[in-house]
C-alpha cells in the first residue's frame, strides 16, 4: 500500500466509522444551529445590531462546535487501542495523523459550512458579505481542526483533559477568528478583503505543514 492509499484509507475508515455513530456528526452541528437560532432571543431582533454583529456569532459558533467535536478525534482509537496500532504501522505517523484530522473536518467542518448561508441570511448578513464567510469558513474550519488535534494528542492520555484541552488550543484559535471576522465585516461595508484572505490561506498553509508533527509527537508521548 502507499502512502497516499493509507492516508485515503485512514479516512475511509474514519468516515465509515463517524456514520455508524451519527450523533458524532448531529451534535456539532444542532449545537451550531442552536446558539445562531437563540443568540437573537438575548440579544434582540434588531436587524442593524444582529447584522453588526452576525460575523463574530457565526465564528465563535463554529469555534465551540469544533471544540465539541474535538475530544473524538483519537478518543475513541486510544479506548480501543487501535491508536497504538496507528504508532507502530510503517508509515509516517504524521500523514496518517493528517488522514484523521481531513476527516474530522468532513465529518464537522464540512456540515457547518453547508449550513452556514441560511444561518447567515437570518442574522440578516448582506449577499455580498455571504460569499466572503463562506470562503472564511472554509479556509478557517479546517485549521480549527488542525490545531485543536495537537490539544486533543497531548491530552488523550488524561481521564479529564477536555478543559485542559480548551485552554491549550483557545488562544491559538484567536488569529483566525480575528482575521475571518474582520473580513467579513470589510465585505460588509464593500471595503476589499485581500488582505485578510492571504493572511487565513497563510495560516491555513502553516497549520498543515506544521502541525501534523507536533500531534504525532504528542501521541506517541501520550501512549507512553
Amino acid at each position: 500500500m502507499s502512502l497516499l492509499q493509507a492516508f485515503l484509507a485512514i479516512v475511509r475508515r474514519d468516515l465509515v466509522l463517524a456514520f455508524r455513530r451519527r450523533s458524532e456528526i448531529a451534535n456539532p452541528l444542532l449545537f451550531f444551529i442552536l446558539i445562531i437560532t437563540l443568540f437573537p432571543l438575548g440579544v434582540g431582533a434588531q436587524p442593524k445590531l444582529l447584522q453588526a454583529i452576525a460575523p463574530g456569532i457565526i465564528w465563535v459558533s463554529a469555534l465551540l462546535a469544533a471544540m465539541l467535536s474535538l475530544d473524538g478525534l483519537f478518543r475513541s482509537d486510544f479506548d480501543d487501542g487501535s491508536l497504538e496500532l496507528l504508532l507502530l504501522s510503517p508509515y509516517p505517523t504524521s500523514v496518517l495523523v493528517l488522514g484523521k484530522i481531513t476527516a474530522h473536518w468532513l465529518v464537522t467542518g464540512l456540515p457547518l459550512l453547508l449550513i452556514a448561508p441560511l444561518l447567515a441570511l437570518l442574522l440578516g448578513i448582506s449577499e455580498r458579505a455571504l460569499g466572503t464567510l463562506l470562503l472564511t469558513l472554509l479556509l478557517g474550519t479546517p485549521v480549527l481542526s488542525l490545531i485543536g488535534a495537537i490539544g486533543v494528542a497531548l491530552t488523550v492520555g488524561l481521564r479529564r483533559g477536555g478543559m485542559l484541552m480548551s485552554l491549550l488550543v483557545l488562544p491559538l484559535y484567536v488569529p483566525v477568528l480575528i482575521f475571518a471576522s474582520s473580513a467579513v465585516d470589510m465585505a460588509t461595508a464593500g471595503l476589499p478583503v485581500s488582505a485578510q484572505i492571504n493572511i487565513m490561506v497563510s495560516i491555513l498553509l502553516l497549520a498543515l505543514v506544521l502541525t501534523p508533527w507536533p500531534a504525532a509527537t504528542a501521541l506517541k508521548m501520550s501512549i507512553n
